[in-house]
């Protein structure tokens, strides 16, 4: 009698305890649902000041979770015209987000020019100090820069190349990188003797320095425009999202990061 009373005992008890269980699963289930999940494909040269705006957004929105997607902005422009689930769309150039809007696939009362950003051309840290300006690239053995037709700052270094009369005794060491944080990497390691990269970039690292900036007159205008996608399946989320991102909060975080705002 003893016995079955224990093992009474034992079966009640995991009964209990698999009833609350299951009430924990139903409420996390029920917690996941009510949440609403983003995705926004962002240049790489954002990767840290939108990491701090997704905190300070998400501390006030519980319900809505942000995800990241980083890379070159034509790259990414690319995906998003062919269907890819994204819903906001934050750009290192115009080129790739006019595409999209000639498409119609961004929301013309969700979009805005929000950032700027310098060029300037680095060199590992611990390197000789032999490049110290764009005219010394004659004597680099390796530099690298964003595939220009993806990569916007390997755009706008082809440009500076091209407008200093250096591309073509340039362009054979060049390194070609699928974004500008790879170049950055290249820089980092020694891999290269100088590299392209935007200043925000340049800033992340302590292994690099800055040999030369890259004067505004030999380039496009370095700009960041932000677009809610009109395909997205939460619009009310991206737009609130969206209002976050072009608020003095979150653009005085991207001061804090070294990008200025676009005038």
């Amino acid at each position: 009698m003893r016995n079955m009373a224990w093992l009474i005992a034992v079966f009640l008890l995991f009964g209990l305890y698999g009833c609350g269980g299951d009430r924990k699963e139903r409420a996390e289930r029920m917690e996941s649902a009510d949440q609403t999940e983003l995705i926004v494909s962002a240049a790489a040269s954002l990767q840290e000041a939108l990491g701090e705006a997704k905190t300070a957004f998400e501390r006030k929105h519980p319900n809505i979770r942000i995800h990241y997607n980083f890379g070159a902005s034509g790259a990414l422009q690319k995906q998003i015209s062919e269907g890819a689930p994204v819903d906001l769309f934050f750009s290192a150039a115009v080129e790739p987000f006019v595409k999209l809007k000639q498409e119609g696939l961004i929301d013309s009362e969700h979009e805005k020019t929000v950032l700027a950003n310098e060029l300037v051309l680095i060199v590992p840290k611990q390197g000789e100090g032999a490049i110290r300006s764009l005219g010394d690239l004659i004597r680099a053995k390796r530099v690298a820069i964003g595939i220009p037709e993806s990569v916007p700052a390997g755009m706008y270094a082809k440009q500076t190349l091209e407008q200093a009369g250096l591309w073509k005794q340039v362009k054979p060491k060049l390194v070609y990188a699928k974004d500008v944080r790879q170049v950055l990497t290249y820089v980092e390691t020694g891999n290269v003797d100088a590299g392209f990269v935007y200043r925000t970039d340049a800033l992340v690292s302590d292994n690099v320095n800055i040999a030369a900036a890259v004067p505004s007159r030999m380039h496009g205008p370095i700009v960041y425009p932000l677009g809610v996608v009109k395909t997205s399946k939460h619009l009310k989320e991206a737009r609130e999202f969206y209002s976050y991102l072009t608020s003095e909060q979150a653009l005085h975080t991207f001061e804090q990061h070294g990008f200025r705002r676009a005038r």
